[in-house]
C-alpha cells in the first residue's frame, strides 16, 4: 500500500520542503512505498526551489532539495493524501479552513510525531537556524518512518 503524505508550511521554501526531502529519503531507504509532497498555505513562491540557505543546510546533512518546487496547498489535497503534517499552529489553522465538509483526513502538527518536545518548527526564513531546523526535521522524520513501518 502506498502511503501518501504532504508537509505544509507558509511559503513551501524552507520547512516543508525540508521535511519532504528528508522524509522521502528516509522512507525509501526503509523500503516504504510512499508518495511525498510539500506545499505552502501561501502562494508567493509557487514554482520556486527551496531557499538557498535551506538547501545548503540540508545538503550539509546529506539531503538534496534542489529538485523540489514550491506549490500551494489546496482543498483538493485533502482527497489526495492520507496524512497532512503542518509545521506550525497557524498553518494548521489555515489548512483546516480549507477542509471540505465531511472530510476526515488527519491533519496534525509535524513535531507532535517526534522527540523534540516542541510543537512548532521554527521558521528560519527571517530568524536563521537552518541547521537546527534540518536536525529537528530529520529526528521527527525518523520517528514517522518508524511508525509507518509498523
Amino acid at each position: 500500500m502506498t502511503h501518501r503524505v504532504i508537509f505544509v508550511c507558509l511559503g513551501n521554501i524552507c520547512r516543508s520542503p525540508t521535511a519532504h526531502g528528508i522524509f522521502e529519503a528516509k522512507a525509501r531507504a526503509a523500503g516504504l512505498d510512499v508518495e511525498v509532497e510539500s506545499a505552502g498555505t501561501g502562494g508567493w513562491h509557487v514554482g520556486e526551489p527551496p531557499d538557498r540557505r535551506m538547501q545548503a543546510a540540508a545538503k550539509a546533512a546529506g539531503y538534496d532539495l534542489s529538485g523540489l518546487r514550491a506549490q500551494q496547498f489546496v482543498a483538493g489535497d485533502f482527497e489526495r493524501f492520507d496524512a497532512i503534517y503542518a509545521m506550525d499552529r497557524q498553518n494548521l489553522a489555515n489548512i483546516e479552513a480549507l477542509r471540505p465538509a465531511g472530510n476526515t483526513t488527519p491533519v496534525t502538527l509535524f513535531l507532535d510525531h517526534g522527540p523534540s518536545g516542541r510543537d512548532e518548527v521554527p521558521d528560519p526564513y527571517f530568524e536563521g537556524g537552518f541547521d537546527a531546523v534540518v536536525e529537528m526535521v530529520a529526528e521527527t522524520c525518523d520517528a514517522l518512518v518508524r511508525d509507518l513501518a509498523r
